[in-house]
């Protein structure tokens, strides 16, 4: 499906804001997730450096009916970047600037385009930093990850994206530009109409402006691992050290699978066995959090345990931040069909591990398992030959039955990467068909012709159906 976008030449955009160009429109055809044959070109490429230039564009699209797809670093996994229908691709990421940093009231106001760990480099000689970042920080965008509604490592501590932010502009699909949230840290007035933002992936506003909370840096960061000669024994450890009430800032679990990966990828030489990855935040005391979660760990059998201030730790966290692309580059004749986040209650997360272990064992399938586990979340990657039909289809069994489970047991489909169209199909089964049609009725509020980012969220969409009236 093609769209005529050539009313962009007489919107009041300089000439470098658009582009029709096959480079430009290949370029953002598709997201980390996207396969190459799901890949739709959008008909052109906008780039606005302004709140009053999307509101243009907006309005002017969804006038004629052109689909507008929102875009941004384009590290999604679940092709929630990605056009379905052609259209504009509205690419963020030139509206990058700070606006503004309030040290006394812990706020930042920021444009959606600039890089998470930009951030955290511009309140650093405040004190201050940006809790909620995703590992990806630091090639990832603040409206991807308000679009998603994010988190990372130290969600275990302080939380997700949403609960650190106060205030958004944002432009609705017919270029109607609205307020959501405050600048105060609390409010009970109206709708919460910008946690509805949060999460909404681009389908029913684009972000331009977003006021930040921060926190202050902590006094005292220390860090380490603990190795396990049992992948039941850590899990069953990190469980434990959660509901038991460990103050830890990270708790990251890595399999033996995705060591061997990561050591592959980054040169390191870690021991291929089960670790868990830690990292505790204080600002006195905390030696004795350190001794808390040590003495939990040895009720598990944990082998060693090994702390050491921020800097000696930052190469043993590599293992960790370099995890995805290790995994992508681990077999060349392997790639990831699935990839995984389903996150579960705290309580079920060892046996969601083992699950996912078990059934790599019965397919004969490659399952590196590795994540947030704190927070239950776990990350794995289900591996395939993609010539090989049998072993897609025994692909396909495991991702089913993990996210059936993750579900049944009072879990999510996916814990931070969205919805997008790669997991449209268990919306109605995570929410109920009550639910999801309250989900359609706000989207047709708020973009009535199905503007923004058409074909993401709703199972009705996976074949180009329409959210219709």
């Amino acid at each position: 499906m093609t769209h005529d976008c050539s009313f962009l030449r007489d919107l009041p955009l300089d000439d470098d804001r658009y582009s029709f160009g096959d480079s430009h429109r290949a370029g953002h055809a598709g997201d980390w997730g996207t396969r190459e044959t799901e890949e739709v070109r959008p008909d052109a490429v906008v780039w606005p450096e302004s709140t009053a230039e999307v509101s243009a564009v907006l309005a002017a699209a969804d006038e004629r009916g052109v689909p507008v797809t929102p875009y941004a670093a384009g590290t999604g996994l679940e092709g929630n970047a990605a056009p379905t229908r052609g259209g504009i691709s509205l690419d963020m990421t030139r509206m990058d600037a700070v606006l503004d940093v309030r040290p006394d009231d812990f706020q930042v106001d920021v444009e959606p385009g600039i890089m998470g760990t930009a951030v955290d480099e511009a309140v650093a000689k405040h004190g201050l930093f940006f809790p909620p970042l995703p590992s990806s920080g630091d090639i990832s965008t603040v409206g991807g990850m308000i679009a998603n509604d994010a988190s990372g490592m130290q969600t275990v501590k302080y939380g997700e994206i949403h609960d650190w932010v106060l205030e958004l502009e944002a432009v609705l699909a017919d270029g109607s530009v609205v307020t959501a949230g405050s600048k105060a840290v609390k409010t009970s007035s109206g709708y919460n109409l910008k946690d509805l933002l949060v999460g909404s992936e681009g389908t029913l506003a684009v972000v331009t402006r977003a006021t930040l909370e921060l926190a202050g840096r902590p006094e005292q960061i220390r860090g380490g691992r603990a190795i396990f000669d049992s992948f039941s024994d850590a899990v069953d450890a990190i469980s434990d050290a959660v509901r038991s009430g460990v103050d830890v800032a990270k708790i990251e679990l890595v399999d033996e699978t995705s060591a061997t990966m990561a050591n592959a990828y980054t040169g390191s030489s870690l021991p291929d066995i089960p670790m868990v990855f830690l990292e505790f935040h204080a600002n006195h005391g905390i030696e004795d959090e350190i001794a808390f979660c040590r003495s939990v760990f040895e009720a598990h059998d944990v082998s060693r345990f090994e702390v050491g201030d921020e800097e000696e730790m930052d190469d043993l966290w590599q293992i960790r931040r370099e995890m995805a692309f290790a995994v992508e580059a681990y077999d060349p004749d392997l790639s990831p069909l699935h990839l995984g986040d389903v996150t579960v209650p705290i309580s079920e997360y060892p046996e969601m591990v083992r699950l996912v272990r078990r059934l790599a064992d019965e397919l004969d399938l490659l399952i590196p398992c590795f994540g947030h586990a704190g927070d239950g979340n776990l990350h794995y990657s289900v591996l395939v030959d993609e010539s090989d039909d049998d072993h897609i289809e025994r692909a396909r069994e495991a991702q089913t039955e993990i996210v059936h489970t993750a579900i049944e047991w009072g879990g999510t489909c996916t814990g931070e990467h969205g919805i997008g169209r790669g997991k449209r199909e268990y919306l109605e089964l995570e929410h109920g068909e009550e639910s999801v049609e309250a989900m359609r009725r706000l989207k047709r509020a708020l973009d009535p012709n199905d503007t923004l980012n058409p074909g993401k969220m709703f199972p009705e969409t996976v074949d180009g159906g329409r959210i219709e009236n």
